[in-house]
């Protein structure tokens, strides 16, 4: 099972930092949970039905194109 991913998201003002690690049931990753090192945005993504990532829970208010940055880096 792969391990932590070092990941940097796009904020408003400046970059986020954090890291993202696999949430899985069986024997692959079904989601993914980011957290940032400062602690002030935590994100949980996965696959929908259709095969795009959703956000699932995390910190309010957060910006939706981390959806698709996180996926990118994680992929």
């Amino acid at each position: 099972m792969d391990q932590q991913i070092d990941v940097t998201l796009t904020g408003t003002d400046s970059t986020i930092e954090g890291a993202a690690y696999p949430i899985a049931y069986g024997d692959k990753a079904n989601a993914y949970e980011f957290k940032s090192i400062d602690g002030t945005l935590h994100l949980i993504i996965a696959r929908d039905a259709d095969g795009e990532w959703v956000r699932l829970a995390g910190t309010e208010p957060y910006l939706s194109s981390w959806i698709d940055e996180l996926a990118e880096q994680i992929a």
